[in-house]
């Protein structure tokens, strides 16, 4: 996920920098000191959230909150503010939130987490299913939270059981309706079927093993469980392994 950084003080765009850093996933495309650089910014990195400080010399963070709800695809947008009385008019400007400086951790994390779900003028651009000729870019999950957008990138392995499959991503795990049939046709490159029930990504593969239940195994960084491999697939995750330069 790609973010842009937007506040006229230094020292606050690098605080947010280095905790953004933290969170596995999500990349700074860019940083702005104005209104109108943000705008700028967005235009040229398509991010898929800004962080944006709300009182700003010239064009402000409400100005500029108002300017992207016109964009083909706008980012989910978080205002960031040291004054409280301003949470009312971030409330009223259609965003995913606003967090009052000095801004912790937790509270950033929350709030980039809401900003992964989708709005509706992000889902009326991508389409009920946005695919791509490179590949899906992202899959969707039904959560009790509401719909959920996980990119693709960050996918380690789909698990099939029964009806539903299970989507291990950096984040967590969620249910998804799609079949393993449908996604291997729409991922690119990256993901290998292994098993009948496992679709894995290659770039997490770690290395390859033997367990006395599942016989042999493929064990995948950010993955706190082996992964089954069908026999006729070995030969196919040793070329990804010896692909990638892993022993």
């Amino acid at each position: 996920m790609r973010l842009v950084i937007v506040d006229d003080e230094p020292l606050a765009r690098e605080r947010l920098r280095r905790m953004i850093e933290e969170f596995p996933g999500w990349t700074v495309a860019a940083e702005a000191t104005t209104g109108e650089e943000a705008l700028l910014r967005v235009r040229e990195t398509e991010p898929d959230a800004i962080l944006l400080d709300i009182h700003m010399p010239g064009m402000d963070g409400l100005q500029v909150a108002r300017a992207l709800a016109d964009f083909p695809v706008p980012p989910a947008v978080i205002f960031t503010t040291a004054h409280s009385e301003h949470a009312l008019s971030a409330h009223d400007a259609n965003t995913d939130g606003y967090l009052l400086k000095p801004i912790r951790r937790d509270q950033l994390s929350t709030a980039l987490q809401r900003a992964r779900r989708p709005s509706r003028a992000q889902l009326r651009a991508m389409g009920p299913k946005p695919e791509e000729k490179q590949g899906r870019r992202f899959v969707h999950a039904n959560t009790r939270d509401g719909l959920v957008r996980i990119p693709v990138d960050d996918v380690v392995y789909f698990m099939a059981d029964q009806k539903y499959v299970s989507v291990h991503h950096l984040h967590g795990t969620v249910l998804i309706e799609d079949s393993l049939r449908t996604l291997e046709t729409e991922l690119d490159s990256g993901f290998m079927r292994v098993h009948r029930k496992a679709l894995i990504a290659k770039k997490f593969i770690q290395g390859l093993g033997k367990d006395e239940t599942l016989g042999p195994v493929v064990r995948l960084r950010h993955a706190d469980e082996p992964i089954p491999v069908s026999r006729r697939r070995l030969a196919e995750v040793r070329r990804a392994l010896s692909d990638d330069g892993t022993p």
